[in-house]
């Protein structure tokens, strides 16, 4: 154990693989109960720093240089021993992915047992209380009945606290939360914050958090570290660094960030185009449209008696939480499912099944794309199922893919040599492959940093505008959403309980359900993260 108040101290640590260098000379400390945030793009090397605390990169090929000590334990010199006491017990992580980091086939109170075994001479009986203890810490309620379910049981926000449990087993000094809330929904991602929040009053314990988002950071850290392509560019309290940014790079990173309190741009040529979307024709159309899933006493609706209308050029968005109906009725728009009841019209015909006409863009790109067939194949498949052929095809595949952004040599490229971002734009643009008249988008980058994802709303809204598409934006995100929407629909349980315009519903929301989706937002004011932070648990007391 360190004698002094340093818990965490990494002194010029470099970390490379081969001839990249994902680390270059970072150097930074982490007081004993105080929160750190590591924020910057994919790539910026900052989940290879927090891997290096806990000396992950142990046996991977990596060469690290440098010093890294977590409370007093010099890690790089560190015994395989001394590493596994670390491990779990000095300093715990959490992941991106809860699902990648807990076993599919074991109840999720023997998971979290087992590590407290691994660490105590404590018996299988106390090991499986201390497991029900911490999942009843971070708020898994029944957590005598849920420590004995297996992790496909619990939804994704339950998942996260469910790690987070397993790195309290054990009680550390430090926990090390590596981009834990980025797939979550808004009012969920507020929950876990303020949980690791109180977690921290609570027990003392030093925060390490790694994350893109910077209004997470906002909420969440005493100091932040900007970091790009592997090197500090800033460091600082995370007021100071927010408020008034000292450098370029900073700044950029913050106007990339979507804000919910700002309404979407509306540029000169939407202006003067002289008809609002209001008064156009409706091209797509849901009416009264119900999806079930199952039969007799398990049989839901997943969406229910839903009426919505898209028309040329507008840019409709649906937000709601994880499990209220969003994506359902996207594949309805889309006809990859047929409603139970009600109808999906499009230019007033009643229509069932998929049609050229309405394109889906996903969320994850990689899983909608053939790893076996070069991107340019993939993008030509519209063309050649409507009988297109060479050379004409690859003609208009290549002015496709420059028109996303790509270049013409990516036509013969494959999907894993494409970041994240890229991915995303040869989906958009094997979309745009089949002549479509409008785009359902969903969750499009929820997996992307801030400045990835202002570059695809950004080509979204471009590609709106010149092709006169119609939008369906899908997304838990609502400040994203406000950046692209013309109209808001919110989703609940399967209904939309509150539609209008966007800057109307944002600013003056009818419906309370709207209003804590509203509030649990991150903001880059951590004074006013905290007094809402505040609010939240004064709110969950009183329904207490």
């Amino acid at each position: 154990m360190s004698t002094d108040g340093t818990l965490v101290e990494v002194t010029d640590l470099s970390v490379g693989y081969g001839s990249v260098r994902a680390v270059d000379a970072l150097s930074f400390r982490l007081e004993r109960g105080a929160a750190l945030g590591l924020v910057g793009e994919s790539g910026s090397g900052k989940s290879t720093v927090a891997s290096a605390l806990l000396g992950l990169h142990r046996g991977t090929g990596a060469v690290v240089q440098g010093t890294v000590r977590v409370a007093g334990v010099d890690v790089g010199a560190a015994s395989e021993a001394e590493l596994r006491r670390l491990r779990g017990g000095t300093a715990a992580m959490v992941f991106q992915d809860p699902l990648s980091s807990l076993d599919p086939y074991y109840a999720v109170g023997d998971q979290i047992a087992e590590v407290y075994r691994v660490h105590h001479k404590a018996s299988r009986r106390a090991a499986r209380a201390r497991a029900v203890q911490v999942l009843d810490r971070v708020g898994i309620p029944d957590a005598v009945r849920r420590a004995r379910a297996r992790p496909h049981e619990f939804s994704g926000g339950m998942r996260q606290r469910a790690l987070i449990a397993m790195a309290l087993a054990c009680e550390p000094e430090l926990l090390v939360a590596d981009e834990p809330t980025t797939a979550l929904d808004v009012t969920v991602q507020a929950q876990i914050l303020d949980l690791l929040h109180t977690l921290r009053e609570e027990t003392g314990m030093g925060l390490l958090l790694v994350t893109h988002d910077v209004g997470v950071a906002a909420e969440s850290v005493d100091d932040v570290l900007v970091m790009r392509n592997g090197v500090e560019v800033e460091h600082g309290p995370v007021a100071t660094v927010l408020g008034s940014p000292a450098r370029t790079y900073t700044r950029r990173l913050l106007k990339s960030v979507p804000r919910v309190d700002v309404p979407r741009a509306r540029r000169p040529a939407e202006a003067e185009q002289g008809q609002e979307p209001t008064s156009a024709e409706v091209v797509l159309e849901a009416v009264g449209v119900r999806r079930v899933f199952g039969r007799g006493a398990r049989a839901f609706a997943a969406v229910d008696d839903v009426s919505l209308q898209v028309r040329r050029g507008e840019a409709l968005g649906i937000v709601g939480e994880s499990g209220s109906g969003k994506t359902t009725l996207g594949r309805m728009l889309v006809g990859l499912l047929d409603p139970s009841a009600g109808q999906v019209r499009r230019e007033g015909v009643a229509v069932r099944g998929v049609r050229p006409d309405v394109q889906m863009v996903f969320q994850d790109p990689v899983s909608s794309l053939n790893p076996r067939r070069s991107v340019g194949e993939s993008v030509a498949d519209p063309l050649r199922a409507r009988g297109e052929r060479d050379p004409a095809v690859r003609e208009r595949v290549l002015a496709l893919l420059e028109r996303v952004g790509l270049e013409p040599a990516h036509y013969d490229r494959y999907p894993h040599e494409f970041s994240g971002g890229q991915r995303q734009r040869i989906g958009i643009a094997r979309a745009l492959a089949a002549d479509p008249r409008v785009l359902v988008c969903d969750e499009p980058v929820s997996a992307l940093d801030v400045t990835t994802q202002a570059q695809v709303v950004e080509l979204l809204d471009e590609l709106r505008r010149e092709l006169g598409l119609a939008l369906v934006f899908i997304a838990h995100d609502l400040a994203v959403v406000r950046q692209v929407s013309d109209r808001l629909a919110v989703m609940r349980r399967g209904r939309v309980v509150e539609h209008g315009p966007a800057d109307e519903v944002y600013e003056s929301p009818r419906e309370a359900y709207t209003r804590q989706l509203l509030a649990a937002v991150p903001v880059l004011d951590p004074g006013l993260a905290a007094l809402r932070r505040a609010e939240r648990r004064e709110l969950t007391v009183t329904q207490m």
